[in-house]
């Protein structure tokens, strides 16, 4: 489990174009990562 103050493992998503982003692809970047839980779930 990642804790506070870790780096974040890469990984790759699709972008709303349908294009591949790696986290890697930031490196040397700023970069802030925001996760949320799903919509209407308790969390």
């Amino acid at each position: 489990m990642i804790k506070v103050g870790d780096k974040a493992p890469d990984f790759t998503l699709l972008d709303a174009d349908n294009n591949s982003v790696s986290l890697s692809d930031f490196t040397g970047k700023k970069v802030v990562l925001w996760f949320y839980p799903k919509a209407s779930t308790p969390g």
